[in-house]
């Protein structure tokens, strides 16, 4: 399948909860992906781990190529590798329509800016907890999203850090209409309106949705919250 057009699925403002495929079922995978796509979700967050950069591993190329095939969901991947120069372009050509990576990890971003762009996918950047606003000052007008964490990278189910909140306000202030402002990390109904009064527009969601008896009210409640705040 098709992905949806880019600049339908990033660019226009409005709340969008992105389930993270992290916390599916993966004996189910297929019919849990058809759930959230039923539910509208618009995006699913693909997070990829290689064990170094994050102590775990999670899924890659063949899995995201995999899952390509059975919808036309946006797919927002997150590689929290070492090297996503490198890999971008496999990636990408498994279907991922937007790349995410890490600040802490490239002492030059915008060449990894260009490449991700090079390859006709959307590009954002990320920053860990512990990593301060400034650090992606310079990079913003170049991404089409930054990606705020609001737990340590490498595992669900983490509680949220609320100390993130003032840094998702420092960014929102300096992104433009067109740019999207991510959190991922112990969202749920409890935390998506603090996060969204902040000024986050793109919420992952994993063990809110893919734990719950009803993935589809678990994303219509986490949506709701949001937008009440925003």
């Amino acid at each position: 399948m098709s992905s949806k057009n880019h600049s339908s699925a990033l660019s226009e403002p409005g709340i969008r909860v992105a389930p993270s495929l992290l916390s599916a079922d993966f004996g189910r995978i297929g019919e849990q992906l058809r759930q959230v796509e039923a539910a509208g979700a618009e995006l699913v967050h693909l997070d990829v781990m290689d064990g170094h950069f994050v102590p775990n591993i999670s899924f890659g190329v063949p899995v995201i190529r995999s899952l390509r095939k059975q919808t036309d969901l946006f797919f927002d991947t997150h590689l929290m590798i070492t090297d996503p120069l490198f890999y971008a372009k496999p990636f990408v050509e498994a279907g991922s329509d937007n790349i995410t990576f890490h600040i802490e990890l490239e002492q030059d971003p915008r060449k990894v800016v260009e490449r991700i762009r090079s390859l006709g996918a959307c590009v954002g950047i990320s920053l860990n907890p512990g990593t301060p606003a400034e650090a992606v000052f310079d990079i913003l007008p170049e991404v089409d999203l930054v990606l705020v964490m609001s737990v340590w990278p490498g595992f669900g189910g983490q509680q949220f850090i609320r100390d993130v909140l003032p840094k998702i306000r420092a960014i929102r202030q300096r992104l433009r209409p067109d740019q999207r402002l991510e959190v991922d990390g112990g969202i749920g109904v409890d935390t998506a309106g603090a996060v969204a009064e902040a000024g986050a527009d793109v919420l992952v969601a994993g063990s809110a949705v893919f734990a719950s008896p009803d993935p589809a009210q678990a994303i219509s409640q986490i949506r709701l919250a949001a937008e009440q705040a925003a």
